[in-house]
């Protein structure tokens, strides 16, 4: 497997993201995926072991070859590559990085530039579409100077030209997959259309909203959110589409009225969150049902010939030439055409990581006593990356593996609130290479909650205790209340209204959130997530108003006004949080939830691996800067024995028994919110 490859990073549209010719990767697609996962840095939600920006938009991958139909020059396939978790998905398309897509195959000799002007055919891969890109290539060379300007971008550069040719029903092999260009899902009209994307369109004012809502206020709508989920997954089935419910299409759109006749405001979701602008492709669309007539979003009827149409979005507008023929129902978009820029940012060599690519099973018979092969130890950790027990689990392994003298990988498997990892670990191979980064939630408060398939003390061994953390209750900034008699007495006054994100049942974000209605007898709706850094940031964004997480999840997003501490759910307050009461000095008695964090192996580890694995984990602990690390952001280490760790957990499952049971805390469940990076 070579781990240097060629590579061009790119600002393409609104988009960036490193460009690759297909010859540059490995061959299969399972490797190629490894080694995309590798270039962005997908494992990290901040990416920072790759190119990536952590974010969707930055996420992205451009993967360029001669093309194999006989009447385009390139052939484009787009990988949308993971925020935090290793995925990709060539699924989707994405009309901003193909505005790159020419100008990198011109610059790496695959097509031949022509005087002033180049046209370059792109067939793109994922959808099965033609799209006719033209090139400024002054002296036969590309130019990225010029003086075209696109919302979203600082400066200006040389335009590029989009002609899509043949994107109408690429996907689903009709313009309007239903047969109608209106359908009525639960009594709301929606435009079903496949154009360039597939999309699922609705005028805004059925929803209850204006349509010209900044993105943070709509994510906020968590019922509008739900609403439009309800009508996508139905849509999608009936687009032909099946269960869509984790795919990405078709794309809900809310429209309304533009500032002029030849323009319309469109909202575009991705699915499950506003887009800050607008994606290329989802203009086409939307330009496409704008022109066409019978749909929810058209407007003034339009003669057969080319149109210049705005597609107005939070950052500013798309500019979408469109080419009718016909008319009445019988009228058809024979192309549509806008203008993107790009850049090319850098170009020479990416360094893959080695840990992101898959090796095959290592046995004995595979080394030789003199050389013996090193498996690495793969830390399990029960949460979505992001959090703070992520977080924390990759502070132990950074410094471990030096220590160990072998690699220590960090493995994020979430789900079933930490119970897919705890099984998981709880059944591998006891031999000191598959542990867990447990904590409070998979080992003492989920199987007090519930009847689980790991038992948190017969199925391990522990290994010792890592840190703790305090819990504290956040508010968004848009709450209201300044006081905490001020905010009970609103629960109270509106039972339901007000929703806190919980990081699943038997979590403490979830624990102390209903002990707090039980402390203070009003009622809250949960909104369960797959980990706390989900929850966390839809706390952060509006899209629910209260949480309780560690003080090592939440400080950065306080630090930053994101987030408002409004008590410590614990017996003293914090020197970190200056002027913050605990709950009990609030007035509400009886929420204390700290949270602490343990390294475990599966039961019958043999006892020098787990001697020499506390070895190890005592020694960083000890090391200043990882002290310095976990107390800049709330959490304190504490270091000792296994029997240590052993102890807390079984004093704490005592605890949390006893809590169900006085307070009947198992029900009922909040309702769970997928939510995509």
């Amino acid at each position: 497997m070579n781990k240097i490859i060629p590579c061009v990073l790119m600002r393409a549209g609104t988009s960036r993201g490193p460009f690759f010719l297909r010859e540059w990767l490995p061959e299969s697609d399972a490797a190629r995926d490894e080694a995309l996962i590798g270039a962005i840095g997908a494992s990290d939600p901040l990416q920072l072991d790759g190119v990536g920006g952590g974010s969707t938009l930055n996420s992205k991958v451009a993967i360029v070859s001669r093309s194999t139909q006989p009447d385009c020059d390139l052939d484009y396939l787009f990988a949308q590559v993971g925020v935090g978790h290793r995925s990709v998905d060539t699924r989707p398309n994405c009309g901003n990085m193909l505005s790159g897509v020419a100008p990198f195959g011109i610059e790496q000799g695959l097509v031949q530039a022509q005087e002033g002007i180049t046209r370059v055919r792109v067939f793109n891969v994922n959808t099965r579409s033609r799209i006719d890109v033209t090139v400024r290539t002054p002296n036969r060379r590309v130019t990225y100077e010029g003086e075209a300007r696109i919302d979203g971008v600082a400066g200006t550069a040389a335009p590029i030209l989009l002609d899509f040719l043949d994107a109408w029903g690429a996907v689903t092999g009709h313009v309007f997959p239903t047969g109608r260009r209106i359908d009525h899902i639960d009594g709301t009209a929606v435009t079903c259309i496949d154009a360039a994307m597939p999309l699922m369109i609705i005028r805004a004012a059925d929803l209850g909203v204006t349509g010209r809502e900044k993105p943070v206020a709509l994510d906020a709508n968590t019922e509008l959110l739900e609403r439009i989920e309800t009508l996508r997954l139905q849509a999608g089935r009936m687009m032909g589409l099946g269960d869509v419910s984790n795919s990405v299409i078709p794309k809900p759109v809310l429209v309304s009225e533009g500032d002029t006749p030849n323009s319309i405001t469109s909202r575009y979701f991705t699915p499950r969150r506003c887009h800050a602008s607008h994606a290329v492709t989802g203009a086409i669309g939307v330009a496409s049902a704008f022109a066409l007539p019978g749909t929810v979003a058209s407007g003034i009827a339009r003669a057969p010939g080319g149109h210049q149409l705005v597609v107005l979005h939070p950052a500013g507008q798309i500019d979408v030439e469109v080419e009718l023929e016909g008319q009445g129902q019988e009228a058809q978009v024979k192309r549509a055409a806008l203008v993107r820029t790009a850049r090319k940012i850098m170009q020479g060599e990416m360094h893959l990581p080695d840990y992101v690519f898959s090796r095959p099973a290592e046995t004995a018979t595979t080394a030789t006593a003199a050389t013996p092969v090193r498996k690495p130890i793969t830390i399990i950790v029960p949460t979505s990356a992001g959090g703070g027990n992520d977080t924390m689990a990759r502070i132990v392994a950074s410094k471990m593996g030096p220590l160990l003298g072998q690699e220590v990988l960090v493995d994020n498997r979430a789900g079933a609130n930490g119970a897919i990892a705890s099984e998981y670990v709880a059944h591998a191979e006891p031999d000191g290479h598959t542990l867990m980064f447990g904590y409070v939630g998979t080992h003492a408060m989920n199987p007090a909650l519930q009847k689980l398939g790991y038992d948190p003390v017969a199925d391990f061994a522990p290994i010792g205790l890592v840190g703790s953390s305090p819990t504290l209750m956040v508010a968004h900034p848009g709450v209201a209340a300044a006081t905490m008699a001020g905010l009970v007495a609103q629960l109270r006054a509106e039972p339901g209204r007000i929703t806190y994100a919980s990081a699943g049942d038997g979590t403490p974000p979830h624990f102390a959130a209903a002990l707090f209605q039980l402390g203070t007898d009003t009622v809250m709706t949960g909104v369960k997530h797959e980990g706390a850094a989900p929850a966390i940031a839809d706390t952060a964004s509006g899209r629910t108003q209260l949480m309780f997480p560690s003080l090592f999840t939440a400080l950065p997003f306080i630090r930053s006004g994101q987030l408002r501490a409004l008590a410590v759910a614990g017996p003293v307050p914090l020197p970190s949080l200056p002027g913050v009461r605990t709950l009990a000095e609030a007035g509400v008695a009886g929420v204390e939830v700290t949270q602490w964090y343990g390294l475990f192996a599966p039961a019958h580890t043999p006892a020098d691996v787990l001697e020499k694995l506390n070895r190890a984990l005592n020694q960083v602990l000890a090391d200043p800067a990882v002290i310095a690390h976990f107390e800049s952001n709330g959490a304190s280490v504490e270091p000792g024995s296994a029997d240590a760790l052993a102890t807390r957990v079984q004093a704490d499952l005592a605890r949390w028994r006893a809590v169900v049971a006085q307070g009947g805390l198992a029900a009922p469940e909040p309702r769970m919110v997928a939510v995509l990076d």
